[in-house]
């Protein structure tokens, strides 16, 4: 087991989430080394860090997708540990892997319980075994579509087709009918080998008018497990998160506490160590159903360190490192409120197509309780080759209803000049009555239907 400090990183990733882990590397008095691709040699987190290695060109199988040159640039720059971010291979077990030979601490779970949760299907069969309740379907992977339309019908429409090896809303399509089944399917797969380079697929029942529910936990590597309270992401297209924010509206502090007692016993069934997610659906009723897990940090980690207090980042370190939790359950404490709104390079009246760019003016908005994770400036250049989400505007406030005062302000304050953003449509989505009612459903059938 890892027990050794950590004196030097290398951060597998880019923009915002590679220049948030070299701001707690700083603060933790570790050595940062980031890599970038050939366009990336004057973004933020390569000028922030203490060390830079450009390992290839902008295309991702050159570059952030390239395990073994990332291998390589950890190699030559003598580091200790690895740490994944969000997205590119912070959930591929085969990289774990090779981390493990080449004597690196990867900053995550363990390959093994990456391959369980990773694998939907799998996934599943252990939160059966552990007792928590999972959304009704089939627990069999299918690459033939014909295989599959065969259990679709036995079980009733609607039903959803997910992506075995899927996540962020990669290889999912909604079936209201077995007369598109055929077709969802093929397109549904196609998009999954393109983006997982896996062609099997599950499906489930559709749950109408549900919330979309996670629960960040924590775990070290000596069975401690704590759950930080749950996030709201309900408000999403195209199976994209758009807001983000806790406590839920939806959630009773009983719901919480079951909510959050059962994540901690699915990252136990797993046995995993690290941060992690477990994900929910809630029905209108007030059950709740186990969708996947996350092994990793997520994108809208913020919220709950605002919430919290606990650097998520910083914990995920001393994990790795072989430290115990320096906290348990009942020392975490959720204070107040926090939302958080996804600013992307993008144009909301032309569909949300990206809209990539030289950023010309910027002002970013601040103040008691604003934050920004971002890694833009006046004069960047946003590539087109790389996701749209250019920043993440976070607020933290005593009341949900004066957080969303402070975003809204927030929001009003910020100026990008030179590219299009959504800035101007999350405005106008916060401010609506069914927002600060918390009708999420009424937001996601008005704005994305």
């Amino acid at each position: 087991m890892e027990t050794s400090k950590i004196k030097k990183i290398l951060i597998a990733n880019r923009g915002e989430i590679a220049v948030r882990i070299i701001r707690a590397c700083r603060e933790m008095g570790i050595t940062s080394v980031a890599i970038c691709s050939d366009i990336d040699k004057e973004a933020m987190h390569a000028q922030l860090a203490d060390e830079c290695i450009c390992i290839g060109s902008y295309k991702l199988k050159d570059s952030y997708l390239n395990m073994e040159r990332i291998l390589s640039a950890a190699i030559a720059a003598d580091v200790d540990a690895i740490h994944p971010g969000f997205g590119f291979l912070s959930e591929n077990s085969k990289f774990v892997k090779m981390c493990q030979e080449c004597n690196f601490n990867f900053i995550g779970p363990s390959m093994e319980s990456m391959e369980k949760m990773g694998n939907k299907s799998e996934a599943r069969r252990v939160m059966i075994e552990a007792g928590i309740p999972v959304i009704p379907g089939g627990d069999t992977p299918y690459d033939d579509a014909y295989e599959a339309k065969k259990e679709a019908d036995a079980m009733g429409y609607p039903v959803i087709i997910k992506a075995v090896s899927g996540g962020g809303g990669k290889g999912m399509r909604i079936v209201e009918s077995g007369d598109d089944f055929l077709e969802l399917f093929q397109t549904a797969q196609k998009e999954s080998e393109n983006a997982f380079g896996d062609w099997n697929m599950y499906l489930e029942k559709y749950l109408s008018n549900c919330r979309h529910i996670e629960v960040q936990i924590l775990a070290d590597k000596h069975g401690n497990v704590v759950h930080l309270g749950e996030r709201d992401c309900s408000i999403q297209r195209k199976h994209q998160k758009i807001i983000e924010e806790t406590p839920s509206v939806a959630v009773s502090d009983e719901l919480r506490k079951k909510l959050g007692e059962t994540a901690v016993k699915a990252a136990k069934a797993a046995k995993y160590h690290s941060a992690g997610t477990i994900e929910f659906l809630l029905t209108p009723s007030g059950e709740f159903y186990f969708m996947e897990m996350n092994t990793r940090i997520q994108v809208e980690h913020p919220v709950t360190e605002e919430v919290t207090g606990v650097d998520l980042i910083k914990e995920m370190i001393k994990i790795a490192e072989g430290e115990t939790l320096g906290f348990t359950q009942e020392d975490v404490i959720i204070s107040g409120h926090s939302i958080e709104c996804r600013i992307n390079a993008e144009s909301p009246e032309d569909n949300f197509a990206p809209c990539p760019g030289t950023i010309k003016e910027l002002h970013l908005p601040g103040g008691n309780g604003i934050r920004i994770d971002s890694a833009i400036y006046q004069g960047y250049k946003i590539p087109s080759c790389y996701d749209s989400m250019i920043a993440k505007l976070i607020v933290h406030a005593s009341s949900r209803e004066i957080a969303i005062q402070k975003l809204k302000s927030a929001l009003s304050e910020l100026v990008i000049e030179g590219v299009k953003t959504n800035a101007d449509f999350q405005y106008q989505l916060i401010g609506e009555e069914a927002f600060r009612k918390g009708d999420v459903n009424w937001i996601n059938h008005t704005y994305f239907s």
